[in-house]
Formats: C-alpha cells, sequence, structure tokens
C-alpha cells in the first residue's frame, strides 16, 4: 500500500502546477482547523456515489480520477459501499497508475471515505441475509444489539474493520478523513442518550486509528442530521459532538471534519440557525468555523437535478454559461465551506465541471444577493 498522507508541502507542490487555478482562489487552506490547517484543499473534489456495480463503471470512475487530478483536484471522496466497495477500488486503481507514473504523489491529494452501513462484496450474494449473517453477525464484527435497521452500525468493532478494509481498497496506509457515515441513522431505533454513548465509544475507536496513523481525522458525513431542526429525532447537535471528542481525547482530539449536502436546493446549513454554540443559535457553517471543523459539502448538483432549468438570475448572479457551472459556483463559494463535492463518473462529467474552476469565487455581496433575489 502507498504510504504517506496530505502533506502542507505536497498540497502546496499540487497547488504550484495549477497558478492560474491558485490565482483564481480554487485552493483553500481550512487555517482554523487542527491538524488540516496548512493544507491546500481544492474547492472542487471528486465523488463517486452514483453508478452501477459492473466493470463498465469501475473504468469510468479511474478514468474520472485521473482526469480530475489532470485537472487540479486534490481531494477525492468515496465510502465502502459505495457500488458495493467498488467505487474505492476505482479510486485505488486511479491511484496506483497515478502514483507509480509519477504524476502525482501520495502526499498532495486528501482522500476520504466512510463507514457505517453494511455492504456487500463486489456484487450481490445469491443469499443477501446469510452473507450478512456469516460476514458480519456470526463474526462479531457488527454486534447485533448495535445494528440499526438490519443495515446501520457504528460500533467499534466495526469501523475498525470497515476502515482497514477501505485501505486495502484504495491502496493506501493512511486515510486522510474518514467519515462516520450518517450517524443519525442510529436514531431512528435509539434514544438518543443511547446515541451518544454509541458515539463516544466510535470515537475512541477512531482516536486508536489516528494513533496508529491509518486515518489522520474523522468526522461524520451526514444526509439529514445537520440540515434538520433541534426538535428533529434526526437532528444531530455538533458543539455536544465536539464536546464528546475532546472528552474523549482533550483538545487534540481528531474529529475535525464534516460533510453534509449543501446546494441551491438545500441551503440549510447557511440558511436555517438549527446549531448553538453557548447557547447561541447559528448556521452549521458558522458553529464549525467557531469549533475548528472543516466542512466538505456533497451534491452540489443534487444527482444532476440541479443542471437544467435553473432561474436565469442565479446563472447571471455567477457569471455561469450553464447551470451546472452555476450550481457548483455557488456550493463552492459559500464561507466556511472548504471543498464542494460532485459526483462524476466519466471523463467528459469531470471536463465540464471543472471548467468553472477557472472563474474567480463569488463574492459575499453577490452570493448572499442571491437570497433576496429569489424572494
Amino acid at each position: 500500500m502507498h504510504v504517506g498522507h496530505a502533506s502542507p508541502s505536497g498540497t502546496a507542490r499540487f497547488r504550484s502546477r495549477f497558478p492560474s487555478l491558485a490565482e483564481a482562489g480554487h485552493f483553500r487552506k481550512p487555517e482554523h482547523v487542527r491538524y488540516l490547517s496548512e493544507l491546500w484543499l481544492s474547492s472542487i473534489g471528486i465523488g463517486t456515489y452514483l453508478g452501477e456495480p459492473d466493470t463498465v463503471t469501475d473504468e469510468r470512475y479511474s478514468e474520472a480520477v485521473l482526469e480530475a487530478l489532470r485537472l487540479g483536484v486534490n481531494v477525492i471522496d468515496s465510502a465502502i459501499n459505495y457500488r458495493l466497495q467498488r467505487s474505492e477500488r476505482s479510486i485505488g486503481s486511479a491511484l496506483k497508475q497515478a502514483l507509480s507514473s509519477g504524476d502525482v504523489q501520495r502526499e498532495e491529494l486528501v482522500i476520504c471515505t466512510k463507514a457505517g452501513y453494511l455492504t456487500y462484496d463486489g456484487t450481490v450474494p445469491a443469499d443477501p441475509r446469510r452473507y450478512f449473517i456469516e460476514e458480519y453477525i456470526d463474526t462479531g464484527v457488527a454486534p447485533r444489539d448495535q445494528l440499526v435497521g438490519g443495515m446501520h452500525c457504528m460500533a467499534p468493532s466495526y469501523l475498525h474493520n470497515q476502515l482497514e478494509r477501505s485501505r486495502r481498497n484504495l491502496g493506501i496506509e493512511t486515510i486522510d478523513v474518514f467519515y462516520i457515515h450518517n450517524p443519525e441513522q442510529q436514531l431512528a431505533e435509539v434514544p438518543r442518550d443511547v446515541f451518544y454513548k454509541r458515539l463516544r465509544q466510535a470515537f475512541i475507536a477512531l482516536e486508536e486509528e489516528a494513533a496508529n496513523d491509518t486515518i489522520r481525522v474523522y468526522g461524520t458525513a451526514t444526509w439529514n442530521g445537520f440540515r434538520q431542526n433541534r426538535d428533529s429525532g434526526e437532528f444531530l447537535d455538533l458543539e455536544r459532538m465536539v464536546s464528546i471528542a475532546s472528552e474523549v481525547a482533550g483538545e487534540l482530539h481528531h474529529f475535525r471534519a464534516i460533510q453534509l449536502p449543501f446546494n441551491l436546493a438545500l441551503p440549510e446549513a447557511f440558511t436555517s440557525d438549527n446549531q448553538a454554540i453557548g447557547g447561541k443559535p447559528m448556521s452549521l457553517l458558522a458553529a464549525a468555523q467557531e469549533l475548528g471543523i472543516c466542512v466538505f459539502t456533497s451534491a452540489a448538483l443534487l444527482q444532476g437535478r440541479l443542471t437544467a432549468r435553473l432561474p436565469e438570475f442565479v446563472r447571471e448572479t455567477f457569471h455561469c454559461d450553464s447551470d451546472a457551472s452555476a450550481a457548483i459556483q455557488f456550493a463552492r463559494s459559500a464561507a466556511g465551506v472548504t471543498t464542494a463535492l460532485v459526483g462524476m463518473s466519466r471523463r467528459e462529467h469531470v471536463q465540464g465541471n471543472l471548467e468553472v474552476a477557472g472563474q474567480p469565487l463569488a463574492k459575499p455581496a453577490d452570493w448572499q444577493g442571491l437570497f433576496q433575489a429569489s424572494r
């Protein structure tokens, strides 16, 4: 497996190869985040969620990752359950080619993945229920009493197991950002106090992994949790989560990243004051800034639904010729967002979506004015 992890000198070297993109603001440092503060991260990252679990899609994703590296993307995101582990393996194939050729070095890249959902191994087995029982339950990897909905687990034994599988799939010794995937799934079946006890145990396990240098930082990648009102059953309290990490490992804890959807249709990270610090209500983006958390956003194009029929004033605001470019510009220009992830399974998707990387970020007044215009 390839050794190393993203480093200040490595990411700076990657950035230096794209001077026009750097001048336009495509790379940024999350200076408020311990362990990540000196890294240069691309404002657009490549996501690998959608697609069939087949060889054709595997090859397309590998080609897309290589094209993204060539065009100035150094943030790569996946999850072990994406396409039944095949997305991680497609990334691993691309990394092997790029690193072996010397086109990039491991220290230049920020590689992120997630665990939480039980997954098959490449294909759907003939007897799915039996597979899960034999692979995860009978082995003790996923304790039956911590399995929610027959599909979600964040027990320490499960996270350790999935992290090791992800390292092998990706072909790297150290994962830069490792997320607990949609932890709010647990709240569908367990009381909130039990949820936070489980989260604490998960954080202890991930602090152990950070001490072993198998991960650099950890966090939570969510869909609903950070977008809900405080009285919602799925709501996640960022201040409480940081407090738990601090109780586990002190101020040097490694809970330093979160991921949530953020786009023109799902703007709650900015518009909803559903978080609070010291009792003061604020948005998720503002809270993350104060708490020293790096924000990666997902679904910039909402799985393709924001690539057409946007209001004309949106394109005009961002000086973009296409709806897709305007949607990406919206996500990556938000104050407090480090990297906006865009799912890209084909080389031509990468080429089209990366055109906006050469544009200056939207001015804060123009960006915020979009909300007045929409009314």
